[in-house]
């Protein structure tokens, strides 16, 4: 059977686009592949949960207008389909007076691009939010929520079948080709053609990207992310989410406390080079994705310029008690003891040859095959958004 459109990956963006096109074109014959047992397998189902408010991102960027406009399509979708959610707030904190700036450039990026209710605030203020929290100087941003996305995902997935899109799961794409006429996708079970695909492969998005396009500038280089969980008696100490600000030479928002829906207290990630794309473990290793990481010019680069801080990072993963001394910053009161072994997530982050590591998503338009190289936070919260947008270029091809 030839599809009109064949979407390669699983996770909240893949199923975010699915759940547009059927909105839009009813009738569509949309296949949906995924090599796992199920959907949101990698980062959908292994992040903190928060539903980002766009404080964090450069006015006018693909981030900055897809999470505003993700943020109210997310926040009415859990309404609709009842999936639990809360609005709680994030107050991001200055620890050290150096800070301060970058504290004040979030607030002006934040009203650039529309939020409301932003207030600075000295410690004593913050300590009437959080009352454990210490720092010179916070921010209050009332916006920022939680939620599950797994379970917005699962709920995706059920919507696409019920509008007769299919999802076929343990199916992994190996080639893929492009013809006069259409797309050709090959999996272990056979070869399936489409008019159009559209690569929402995440981790391995640049691996199939290269099928199409040999020349891609970019690879995905996976940082792993581990986190701990606050004992239940010691959940008091933290009443809603608490970050540090930002470093703005990365694309990472350090070390923070999170508290999620269900009611436990994440704290974390770090971020370190994972030595496997899909390796939640320290000990998880492919020599293949080690090889493809090492080959890359723009990995070297990378390394070569910010050694010290990833030295950091690898520290903080080996040793519990440089992690928990990162936490401390923010709360002093929390001791090793305090923390129990958490989840841990995979981040595919897109680098280019000169060791840039992409701060916007990025999209790539081929003659039949639209490639999302890169999406990672905010993505869960823009999704929808994402997929809007992506359906758009897509119904402008058929």
């Amino acid at each position: 059977m030839r599809h009109d459109c064949l979407v390669v990956g699983g996770g909240i963006v893949g199923l975010a686009l699915s759940h547009a096109l059927l909105l839009r074109r009813p009738g569509l014959r949309l296949l949906l592949l995924d090599k796992e047992g199920q959907v949101g397998r990698h980062q959908t189902g292994h992040n903190s949960g928060v539903i980002h408010s766009g404080i964090y991102y450069r006015p006018g960027s693909h981030k900055a207008r897809t999470c505003r406009r993700g943020y109210n399509l997310l926040l009415a979708f859990c309404r609709e389909q009842q999936v639990a959610h809360e609005i709680c707030g994030k107050l991001v904190v200055a620890v050290e007076e150096r800070e301060k700036p970058w504290l004040a450039e979030l607030h002006c990026r934040g009203e650039a691009n529309g939020l409301t209710g932003l207030r600075c605030m000295p410690l004593e203020a913050m300590r009437e939010i959080e009352p454990h929290v210490a720092g010179v100087e916070g921010l209050w941003v009332p916006q920022t929520g939680i939620v599950d996305f797994a379970a917005v995902a699962n709920r995706l997935a059920e919507l696409v079948r019920g509008m007769g899109g299919e999802i076929v799961l343990g199916e992994e794409v190996v080639a893929m080709r492009t013809r006069a006429d259409c797309v050709e996708v090959e999996t272990a079970n056979g070869c399936r053609q489409a008019r159009h695909a559209v690569n929402c492969a995440g981790l391995q998005s640049d691996r199939l990207a290269r099928f199409t396009r040999p020349d891609l500038p970019v690879r995905i280089i996976p940082f792993r992310g581990e986190y701990y969980i606050l004992r239940p008696e010691r959940r008091e100490l933290v009443r809603n989410l608490i970050y540090p600000v930002p470093d703005p030479s990365f694309p990472f928002l350090g070390v923070h406390f999170t508290r999620m829906v269900g009611g436990e207290v994440e704290a974390g990630p770090n971020a370190v080079l994972a030595f496997k794309r899909e390796g939640y473990e320290k000990t998880d290793f492919s020599w293949r994705d080690v090889r493809e990481s090492l080959a890359w010019p723009g990995l070297r680069i990378l390394a070569r310029r910010h050694w010290r801080a990833g030295l950091g990072e690898i520290h903080r993963s080996y040793s519990k008690a440089a992690f928990v001394a990162a936490l401390q910053r923010l709360i002093p009161e929390v001791v090793d003891a305090d923390f129990l072994p958490g989840n841990t997530g995979v981040r595919a982050q897109a680098c280019d040859r000169e060791g840039r590591l992409l701060d916007d998503f990025y999209f790539v338009e081929g003659e039949r095959v639209l490639h999302v190289l890169n999406a990672p936070s905010p993505a869960a919260t823009a999704a929808l958004a994402i997929g809007e947008y992506l359906c758009e270029i897509f119904l402008s091809r058929l």
